[in-house]
């Protein structure tokens, strides 16, 4: 008895996943449009959609709004425990960060980061939005709230720089404890926008609660990643 063929849209997965494998289709390479893979592999667009779709899931293809579809890099390695910011964990991996700020003012706290930072009720925080990419590639939307009586003036400096590196040389202040929680989320549509996918679309979020050297609380940062974009890792000794 012959065996069954595999469905179309499995074939189309373990093709395109062959040529990623041997390294036909480069990192950050563009596949071709939709049209012409539907024409390659003799099927529909629905059902190459449905190929794509499961490949983008997997993490090896991403696609951004009016752009089409392109391979996924390397994960950049996140590491719970190292005492490293952005733009030096990008570089210590061989790649190259930056850092464009979108937004930075006063504004009233909401419950949830009253919450988060033991603020009273109807407080103000410092809200810094930012968006960060690795190797050209957005990857990452970052809401950073600050408590303003730690860092006052804040608003005047260069904010696309690192907070950490502006928190030690102006403020005298570094992180202490830092509290970490991880989800599978729905990309909002702020992230979703900045990033240039559809919202909804799959991501990682990142809340980081961090205190400084004397135990207070000092900011709670809210990072949205794109789901393929890193790995993350916490090794205790």
């Amino acid at each position: 008895m012959q065996p069954m063929p595999p469905r179309a849209v499995t074939a189309i997965c373990n093709a395109l996943e062959e040529q990623i494998e041997h390294g036909l289709l480069a990192p950050g390479g563009k596949l071709p449009a939709e049209r012409r893979l539907s024409e390659l592999f003799a099927t529909t667009r629905i059902t190459l959609r449905e190929a794509l779709v499961q490949l983008e899931a997997r993490g090896l293809i991403y696609r951004e709004e009016r752009r089409g579809w392109f391979v996924a890099p390397e994960r950049l390695s996140y590491d719970l425990i190292a005492r490293s910011h952005f733009h030096a964990m990008v570089r210590e991996q061989g790649r190259a960060a930056s850092t464009e700020l979108l937004s930075a003012r006063l504004q009233p706290a909401s419950a949830a980061i009253c919450a988060r930072l033991q603020l009273p009720a109807l407080s103000s925080v410092v809200c810094i939005c930012r968006l960060r990419r690795i190797d050209g590639r957005a990857v990452l939307y970052a809401e950073h709230y600050l408590n303003p009586r730690y860092f006052p003036a804040i608003l005047e400096h260069d904010l696309a720089q690192s907070l950490t590196e502006i928190y030690e040389r102006q403020y005298g202040l570094h992180y202490g404890q830092v509290c970490f929680e991880i989800l599978p989320t729905a990309l909002p549509v702020q992230a979703a926008g900045a990033l240039r996918v559809s919202a909804g679309s799959p991501g990682l979020q990142i809340t980081r609660v961090n205190s400084d050297q004397h135990g207070q609380l000092i900011d709670c940062d809210l990072e949205y990643w794109r789901h393929d974009a890193i790995c993350i890792r916490a090794q205790a000794g």
